[in-house]
């Protein structure tokens, strides 16, 4: 079996300000992407693993975002679960930027 990755373009840069989330979807998948106080991008799986909330809603504070609905939170640059109820990583992806683009290795 073969595992093809590619870059895909999920957002300029521009699109997202330092200290926010934003949700992006390709496919049947949902991803958030996070700009860190330093200004770089982070992307991971976008919905909780407690409740599938989406974590684009969430407040992002340093390198953690909050889940909006039971406070959970994760470290976005890795996706490892910091704060009940949440309890189980989610997965993080390598992100590059080119030309003003944010791109995400899915």
């Amino acid at each position: 079996m073969t595992i093809t990755e590619e870059w895909v373009a999920a957002c300029p840069v521009d699109a997202i300000e330092r200290e926010e989330a934003l949700r992006f979807d390709y496919g049947a998948r949902t991803f958030v992407i996070v700009r860190s106080p330093e200004g770089t991008f982070h992307a991971m799986d976008g919905n909780c693993s407690h409740e599938k909330v989406h974590l684009a809603g969430g407040i992002v504070d340093g390198h953690i975002i909050e889940c909006p609905k039971h406070f959970g939170t994760f470290d976005y640059r890795t996706g490892e679960a910091c704060a009940l109820p949440v309890c189980i990583d989610l997965r993080s992806y390598d992100v590059k930027v080119e030309n003003n683009l944010v791109f995400i290795k899915l």
